[in-house]
């Protein structure tokens, strides 16, 4: 499967219930966007960091994005990438503890996670939690930036516009960090796309 990209950008999300907004005077408005997102947060953050780190992360997060309610500008950003922007830069704390977590499971194998497969089962392996043998290696010997942009559009389905936006970065930066996320990945797993499925699923 050489050649084929790691992961491709999500179709846009159609038009559904309007999204809580952080309110800037109401807290109790606030406790929506609370409830709406949280266990996709603190899901995120599993994936990542493991159990134990995920509900101090999702925690923060929410915590952040209270304090920083009023400099939230939803021309910029969804409420939901806005989130995961602020817990990326939490999980930037614990980039030792992640790598090690992926380096222990990297040891653990099998997980080559080759090319077939159900995008859940993909998905499954490329977090923190069911990521075994050389995946797990592979995304441990990722840089920071490579990791957080294949892990955003990987584990929160995020489009490179929407990666872009969370990180605080520009639209061509997450283009050519997910490039050599992929390369990288593709070569220490032999040519194989654990990805392949899910770029099927979003054509």
């Amino acid at each position: 499967m050489t050649g084929e990209p790691l992961a491709a950008a999500p179709p846009r999300a159609t038009a559904g219930p309007p999204v809580p907004r952080p309110s800037l005077h109401d807290p109790d408005r606030f406790g929506e966007v609370f409830d709406a997102h949280f266990a996709e947060i603190h899901g995120y953050a599993a994936k990542r960091l493991g159990p134990d780190a995920a509900a101090d992360v999702a925690s923060q997060t929410f915590l952040e994005a209270f304090r920083r309610r009023d400099r939230y500008d939803p021309s910029r950003a969804a409420v939901r990438t806005w989130l995961y922007g602020i817990a990326t830069n939490l999980i930037a704390k614990h980039r030792r503890g992640e790598v090690r977590a992926l380096r222990a499971r990297e040891r653990l194998g099998p997980g080559d996670a080759g090319g077939e497969g159900h995008a859940d089962a993909v998905d499954a392996r490329v977090s923190a939690q069911g990521l075994r043998g050389r995946l797990a290696g592979a995304i441990a010997a990722l840089s920071a930036g490579e990791r957080d942009v294949l892990l955003l559009v990987a584990l929160a389905d995020l489009s490179h516009e929407e990666v872009a936006a969370a990180l605080d970065v520009p639209y061509g930066t997450v283009g050519s960090r997910l490039s050599r996320a992929r390369k990288k990945v593709r070569e220490a797993l032999g040519g194989t796309n654990p990805m392949r499925d899910v770029e099927d699923d979003h054509g």
